[in-house]
């Protein structure tokens, strides 16, 4: 009998699942993806920093991958944790302060931006292209960039046919 995985590595490998999808949907590429506790941090979602195809906005494309894992995470988990995706919370705030706006402007752009990433999230086949990925990252700790758009790419296809 295998024993289940702890739920907090599993909640994890959601995460940085969703971090890995949401940035193969908006055409950023990805070097690895890890849920080995590093630092301070209990996984990661390395990308490339070359960008294939358009960034229509930059700022956005980055808020919407950081919003990747913590959505990811919360779909699975049914609950959105803020005190685990704290980190990339800040980095979305600073990332929509270099904006020129106010506090409700600003919350406004947020909801606006966390209302997409779960749209993105429902497209056919990304959903279970972040559950394969979490699954390979239980089962491998770590895989690279090239395993995760290939899984991707698998999910979207089956979705396709």
């Amino acid at each position: 009998m295998t024993a289940e995985p702890d739920p907090q590595l599993v909640a994890t490998a959601y995460h940085e699942a969703g971090h890995a999808v949401m940035s193969l949907e908006l055409n950023r590429p990805i070097e690895r993806i890890s849920i080995a506790p590093k630092e301070l941090r209990s996984g990661y979602c390395k990308l490339h920093k070359s960008v294939h195809g358009p960034l229509k906005d930059a700022v956005e494309t980055e808020v919407l991958i950081l919003l990747g894992g913590v959505g990811a995470e919360a779909r699975h988990t049914g609950d959105y944790d803020w005190e685990a995706g704290s980190g990339d919370l800040r980095l979305v705030r600073e990332l929509l302060n270099m904006q020129p706006s106010n506090d409700r402007a600003l919350r406004r752009q947020e909801t606006r931006l966390l209302d997409k990433m779960e749209h993105i999230l429902d497209q056919p086949g990304v959903w279970t292209a972040v559950e394969r990925i979490a699954k390979e990252l239980l089962r491998e700790t770590s895989i690279s960039g090239r395993a995760a758009r290939e899984l991707h790419q698998q999910a979207k296809r089956q979705a396709r046919d």
